[in-house]
């Protein structure tokens, strides 16, 4: 169905009629001139993230469903960091006239499925044209008691640097996509300078080879907001000093929370997880698996400080690992690598802004 046949409330409506409201906070939704919300102990959440084509997400190789789950993870994500509880979500969408009504049931039907699995009310947004492609908007609102807030600015010597899950097998998985687009698209223009009517037809249903890879491809299409970790720290009554979102990669982040809290670190290559298809791919790839964890980005799990008091109890939570110490800052920000030397860490993560 063509867009401009429902228009822009229309289809409002047709996406939105029948989200049921599942927050006491949420007073009003979708259905009005804005969203009415009511916080009476809590301290206010709010984060947002723009996802533009071309920039940050490719549709040759992510479809709606699963580009509509991970731009609300993006942002559930930046809640949980916060040590925070995600309550409601404002979506914003730009598109141009490629886009029909069943590619928006699509994304919003990705979208619904994160926020219903973290309980998470889609209360408003905005819909519109667009002359370059499909931008989207989400901004995400949750609450935190004003005590249990985890600031990128309350490390202290002697911390313990912890993190979740594994590094490097979004980045690994981004470069896997971009190596079978690059020969689905060489094999394309090969068969079309030979005049291949045949080769053509059968590109048409090319079959990238991800075989044994699976989990690095998830990853990269289907990043999980870690809401399960922060939930296990409260249950074990471990509060985080310190707590950011590998979005930009390891080391661009330690760097944030070490320059906010005026103090350095010390991380171990030993220590820092790995999984095993990120060390096969990096091989294959001839790149270094380190630097991959350090600075691939789009890992979403949490990055954060405790209490080296906290020790026993955080060493003993399965998908957490300690990777380091907090240090004076006159130490400097090092890694440690495997054979003792030390180098100092180097922000080279993703920057958008970056030519």
């Amino acid at each position: 169905m063509d867009i401009s046949k429902l228009g822009e409330f229309g289809l409002i409506h047709h996406l939105t009629d029948n989200i049921q409201v599942k927050n006491a906070s949420t007073l009003m939704g979708v259905g009005d001139d804005c969203a009415v919300l009511h916080y009476p102990d809590k301290e206010v959440l709010v984060t947002t993230d723009m996802l533009m084509e071309g920039v940050h997400f490719d549709l040759t190789y992510i479809d709606m469903q699963h580009l509509g789950y991970k731009a609300a993870m993006v942002n559930l994500s930046d809640i949980f960091a916060m040590n925070g509880t995600p309550r409601q979500m404002v979506v914003s969408v730009a598109l141009s006239k490629r886009f029909q009504v069943e590619d928006l049931e699509q994304f919003y039907s990705g979208l619904r499925l994160a926020c219903e699995k973290w309980g998470v009310d889609i209360v408003g947004g905005d819909t519109t044209s667009s002359l370059t492609g499909l931008a989207i908007s989400i901004t995400c609102i949750g609450e935190a008691d004003k005590q249990d807030i985890a600031y990128r600015s309350g490390a202290k010597d002697t911390d313990l640097i912890c993190v979740s899950g594994d590094l490097g097998a979004a980045y690994m998985g981004l470069q896997l996509l971009e190596r079978e687009k690059s020969v689905y698209y060489q094999q394309v223009e090969e068969a079309r300078k030979k005049g291949n009517r045949n080769a053509l037809e059968q590109l048409a249903h090319f079959q990238p080879d991800f075989a044994g890879k699976e989990y690095l491809i998830q990853r990269q299409i289907c990043p999980e907001a870690r809401g399960d970790i922060i939930k296990t720290l409260r249950e074990q009554g471990i509060r985080p000093t310190s707590m950011m979102d590998i979005s930009d990669g390891l080391s661009s982040e330690l760097m944030h929370i070490c320059e906010r809290s005026g103090c350095g670190c010390r991380v171990y290559e030993k220590n820092i997880p790995i999984d095993y298809q990120t060390a096969v791919m990096a091989e294959e790839l001839n790149m270094n698996v380190t630097t991959c964890a350090l600075n691939g980005g789009e890992d979403y799990e949490l990055l954060f400080t405790v209490n080296i008091g906290d020790y026993e109890k955080v060493d003993a939570l399965e998908g957490i690992r300690v990777i380091g110490h907090i240090t004076a800052e006159n130490l400097g920000k090092m890694l440690v690598c495997r054979d003792g030397q030390e180098f100092t860490l180097q922000a080279q993560g993703w920057n958008p802004l970056k030519s």
